[in-house]
């Protein structure tokens, strides 16, 4: 069994496009209308994607608090500055679990929590 892909109802699909391909890094694969007031989008070049679902009849969104995605990066200094150059503010960390692990958070538009990992 394969995992394919993750789906998160998102408020504003172009803000939310603008935040998973120019900040988390992930190139559009696909996108296009799934009905009145739908639009799908997927992201993502390897097998596990991310999929966008903006739902205009949708007004209530709950993202948990106890879910986040997870992103490699090759340093966690780097993608901080990145993001501080952005205006984007960290949610928390960083912290490191093992002297080969380190990440940190940050929220998307929607409030989902987003995970950048730099492992040694």
């Amino acid at each position: 069994m394969a995992f394919l892909w993750t789906t998160i109802t998102v408020k504003d699909m172009e803000e939310s496009l603008n935040f998973y391909q120019n900040i988390v890094g992930l190139p559009l694969n696909r996108r296009f209308s799934a009905g009145p007031g739908v639009e799908i989008a997927f992201l993502g070049e390897d097998a596990t994607k991310v999929e966008l679902i903006c739902n205009e009849s949708i007004k209530e969104f709950n993202m948990g608090t106890d879910i986040s995605l997870g992103f490699a990066v090759r340093s966690i200094e780097e993608k901080i500055a990145f993001l501080e150059s952005k205006g984007i503010k960290i949610h928390s960390g960083p912290f490191s679990p093992n002297p080969h692990t380190r990440f940190f958070f940050i929220l998307d538009p929607n409030g989902l929590e987003i995970q950048f990992v730099e492992q040694a």
